[in-house]
């Protein structure tokens, strides 16, 4: 099979700790919002959030920790001195420039500091943010600019986010109902997740990555383009060298918001098609809340879970499907036996990735 192998994998999220405990926990339908505790909401119509409480750090150890997972999941050392480290992050830790405490606008000095890493970067491209690191490390195996790339993403929710959603969304939801028509809008959730990417034979896989397709239409600042949405799937399948038909498994954003749910479900069927023989459709973030920047990679490291387990997390707070999602199979938990998965990710401005993975031999 043709593609990178992802040797490692690590998550952090308000479920829990460890990729295998994150998946238990959300396959078994697990994870709430809970009110908020890092700043006062007592002036929002929004008082709750997926918050990463135990202990309550910092976006960088959560980063650290989801890495460290990831390394040793591939049976690396912790010296990342000559591995590229590509880490998506929305809204890297500005909750400490809140709260007027030292700020790093990036995560070098954090991962320099726990793993002598030399060669970091972040980057700040909204939601997609992660898949595009994503996509920029499987260009540097390409290219035979290294052998390994360590590939993360990593945010955490901040008082002038989740404002700017308040004082947006339609109502003033206590839960992420993905897809549902009477969903209340979205809810930001704490993260990290890491991957680690390889060149052929350097060591057994756990999945592969087949391709990431980008895709910016610059179609409005917050609103989706289904059109985008629709290219950037297309692309992805093209690269890989698959058809929809190939696809057992999406793992959708599904955020909640009314506009964004629209737009991914009609172009979800535009590709699919709506029926009994479309993939299953996975959207976790009814128990993780929107993971910003990190959410890509987060999903990326879920469906490589679900490639190798055979299962994959219902869909909570689906209740009644929106009109576009009407005839898309959604996922209620039940067993999956997939080739290939695919994962969405869109952000504000239109830039959008999906990546396409393959299940390892």
């Amino acid at each position: 099979m043709t593609g990178w192998p992802i040797t490692g994998t690590g998550a952090v999220t308000a479920v829990g700790a460890g990729t295998t405990e994150v998946f238990a926990a959300l396959c078994a339908g697990r994870g709430a919002p809970l009110p908020v505790r890092a700043f006062d909401t007592a002036r929002l119509r929004t008082r709750h959030a997926y918050e990463i409480t135990d202990p309550p750090q910092r976006p960088a150890a959560w980063l650290c920790r989801a890495v460290a997972e990831a390394l040793a999941a591939a049976g690396l050392p912790e010296d990342l001195s000559e591995v590229p480290v590509l880490v998506g992050s929305g809204l890297r830790d500005l909750r400490a420039a809140e709260r007027d405490r030292p700020y790093e606008p990036h995560f070098g000095p954090a991962l320099r500091e726990r793993f002598g890493a030399c060669d970091t970067h972040t980057f700040g491209g909204a939601c997609s943010a992660s898949l595009y690191a994503l996509a920029l490390g499987a260009d540097l195996l390409a290219a035979g600019r290294a052998d390994t790339v360590v590939v993360a993403g990593a945010d955490t929710l901040t008082a002038s986010m989740y404002a700017l959603l308040d004082r947006a969304q339609p109502g003033a939801p206590r839960e992420v109902r993905p897809f549902d028509r009477d969903s209340g809008g979205q809810l930001l959730g704490d993260g990290a997740a890491a991957v680690v990417l390889r060149r052929p034979g350097t060591g057994p896989a756990r999945a592969v990555l087949r391709s990431v397709g980008l895709h910016c239409d610059a179609g409005h600042v917050t609103a989706p383009s289904a059109d985008g949405l629709v290219a950037a799937q297309r692309r992805a399948h093209e690269r890989a060298g698959v058809t929809p038909a190939d696809i057992g498994l999406v793992h959708a954003q599904g955020t909640g918001s009314p506009h964004n749910d629209r737009a991914e479900a009609e172009a979800l069927g535009r590709v699919f098609g709506t029926g009994p023989g479309g993939p299953l459709i996975a959207a976790v973030e009814g128990m993780t809340g929107h993971t910003s920047g990190c959410s890509g990679l987060l999903n990326t490291v879920l469906a490589v879970a679900s490639l190798r387990e055979g299962r994959v997390p219902p869909v909570t707070g689906l209740d009644k499907p929106i009109a576009a999602a009407e005839g898309l199979r959604f996922s209620t938990g039940e067993p999956v036996s997939a080739a290939y998965a695919q994962v969405n990710s869109f952000g504000f401005g239109g830039v959008n990735a999906v990546a396409v993975l393959g299940r390892a031999a």
